[in-house]
């Protein structure tokens, strides 16, 4: 048996290697514990400057949180497992966000739910090329989670200030980011070509991050042309509204063009209808004044423990990562026979 997550000191660096290839690293309980035991451990040690996260995967960063495990424990009458890693997760989200060093998350590879909310908190979030994340959740009668409702909202995109329309577009439709899109959303920080990568991580063990960013750092300009700032426009059109009958309304209102509509549509296409009411509900909840991140990680605790007793995320995870048929049968069918309110009371509306 190797460790699920690597840890060791490198020069002047605590480095933590994601490790569970056959699952592309999805995060489990076990690897939780061990990042945030490192996490406690390099906090107050003199002799770790920055802690920096990378795959061992070839093609994967992080695929996100095993629900799968999750609701097998819940299928078994084994609800509190869920509970528990969710809490856990959530508490290693906060203390990557207040990390009192560097936090260095290198995405090279696919990076979706739970990926990221192990390197998107940090404060430093360095994509190559092969950079590819989503928040997928949708399709398996979830939600957002992991703080990225509320970290999505409240992050700079490349328009100088945050921009609440394009994350619950992102959210909610799954839309998936590649490395120009990422830095164009302000969820990437720093593009390094894969080519340089080893290089980098060496000067960030001997120099500092700073350092290495100086040396390796490109223009974001070269990671290519982002797709998502020339779909910007009609994402604010339909995007900016705080629930979903909203949303929906300004997406038939012939805001944006017949393609974008039919990229919109095939990207909801597999959404669960409750999880479309329940999220608009969250991120408008998230993008209120005064909410910080534990708040906004606690109303994604409330709202997703409803949505995992619901029977829809069992027969979301069946149709995605059990049988993979990517057929689930949503109870209710449509967003009009969905009650926002459980969902607004979670959050305290």
């Amino acid at each position: 048996m190797t460790d699920s997550v690597i840890k060791d000191v490198s020069g002047r660096t605590g480095r933590l290697t994601l490790n569970r290839p056959k699952a592309l690293n999805s995060l489990d309980l076990g690897m939780v514990r061990q990042i945030n035991e490192a996490l406690d451990a390099w906090r107050d040690d003199d002799a770790v400057e920055q802690v920096v996260v990378v795959s061992e995967h070839p093609k994967a960063f992080c695929a996100g949180g095993d629900v799968r495990q999750v609701r097998d424990a819940q299928v078994a009458g084994n609800s509190a497992e869920g509970d528990a890693f969710f809490t856990e997760e959530y508490e290693m989200n906060a203390a990557i966000a207040e990390f009192p060093k560097p936090y260095v998350a290198v995405i090279d590879g696919i990076a979706m739910g739970g990926g990221l909310g192990v390197s998107l908190h940090g404060s430093h979030r360095v994509v190559t090329e092969r950079a590819s994340a989503a928040m997928p959740e949708m399709a398996i009668g979830f939600l957002p989670d992991v703080g990225i409702s509320w970290f999505s909202q409240h992050v700079a995109t490349a328009s100088g200030h945050p921009e609440p329309a394009i994350a619950r577009f992102l959210g909610l439709t799954g839309y998936r980011l590649d490395a120009a899109d990422l830095l164009w959303a302000g969820w990437a920080t720093h593009f390094v070509p894969q080519d340089s990568l080893e290089n980098f991580l060496r000067a960030v063990d001997a120099d500092g991050i700073e350092a290495a960013l100086v040396e390796f750092a490109e223009d974001p300009a070269e990671a290519g042309e982002s797709k998502l700032a020339a779909f910007a426009p009609c994402a604010r059109q339909v995007f900016g509204f705080d629930t979903w009958r909203e949303i929906e309304n300004a997406l038939d209102g012939g805001k944006c063009s017949g393609e974008e509509r039919r990229v919109i549509n095939d990207l909801l296409r597999s959404a669960a209808p409750t999880s479309l009411v329940a999220g608009a509900e969250l991120y408008a909840a998230n993008a209120a004044e005064g909410v910080d991140l534990r708040t906004g990680l606690r109303n994604e605790y409330n709202v997703g423990r409803i949505l995992r007793h619901d029977p829809n995320f069992a027969e979301g995870v069946r149709a995605v990562l059990v049988d993979k048929d990517r057929n689930a049968q949503w109870q209710p069918k449509t967003t009009g026979e969905v009650d926002p309110t459980p969902y607004r009371r979670a959050v305290g509306q």
